[in-house]
């Protein structure tokens, strides 16, 4: 794909999850620009004084995120961040970052890719998300088969996101601390100066549940816990979607 000649793809992949091995080997071979491992921080792995650096148990930010991360919480945060990085190492105006539970259709998702290309350095965050998004936004480019939407609420997950060199050095810089997921710091571009679009189709789904599950939730969670959860959850995304509709700005479509 010659109209992406300039953009690298990093896949996160955590060493001892052995079930995902062949699913990072797929995407190597099927992703339509050139893709490298990054090696993800495996946040059991890290010691306390390792964690405390980074991560923030007080509220850095509003809204408060009410919940304590797991340590796989941490190391996914801290991958991304590596991921990060690795874009403005490797010199590239661009590079996408895939988790390594991501399938992908290489057709669709080249497609989306070429139209993304186009608008990254204006837009700055591209994702691909895995689902269906029910509130896409107003479309802010389009090339008949694929749209480029701006959502008032940005979606969770950062399964496969596209940043530009500039994005990803404001995230780093940004993110030496964090009080919560990735995705979730995400969410709040009044607070990171960057307003995700969506590319649609996406041309990637999730594959997590067929190579293993998880490796970043805490299994066996206690009821109590669970049901804190529960109750919590709803009242911090109701505040997130508050914030995210107040700081709305009006759409500039792209030429």
């Amino acid at each position: 794909m010659s109209t992406t000649g300039d953009i690298e793809a990093f896949i996160i992949h955590l060493v001892r999850a052995e079930a995902r091995r062949p699913q990072v080997d797929h995407l190597l071979a099927t992703c339509p620009v050139p893709a490298r491992i990054i090696g993800a921080v495996d946040g059991r792995e890290l010691s306390a004084g390792e964690l405390d650096a980074v991560y923030s148990r007080k509220r850095l930010h509003a809204p408060r995120y009410p919940f304590q991360l797991t340590v796989g919480e941490v190391g996914c945060f801290l991958s991304h961040r590596k991921a990060w990085q690795a874009i403005l190492d490797s010199g590239l105006e661009a590079g996408l970052v895939i988790e390594d539970d991501v399938e992908m259709d290489s057709v669709v998702f080249a497609r989306a890719l070429e139209l993304s290309h186009k608008h990254i350095a204006t837009d700055g965050i591209i994702q691909f998300q895995v689902r269906e998004i029910k509130q896409a936004g107003p479309v802010a480019a389009s090339d008949g088969s694929v749209q480029l939407t701006r959502p008032v609420l940005i979606p969770l997950r950062a399964s496969c996101t596209l940043y530009s060199r500039q994005a990803a050095q404001q995230l780093l810089e940004q993110t030496t601390r964090f009080d919560r997921p990735v995705d979730t710091y995400m969410q709040m571009h009044w607070l990171t100066g960057l307003r995700p679009c969506l590319a649609i189709p996406s041309g990637v789904s999730d594959k997590g549940n067929d190579i293993g599950g998880t490796t970043i939730q805490a299994r066996d969670v206690p009821i109590l816990k669970r049901l804190r959860r529960e109750v919590l959850r709803p009242i911090y995304r109701a505040r997130i979607r508050f914030s995210s509709w107040a700081n709305d700005r009006p759409l500039k479509q792209h030429k």
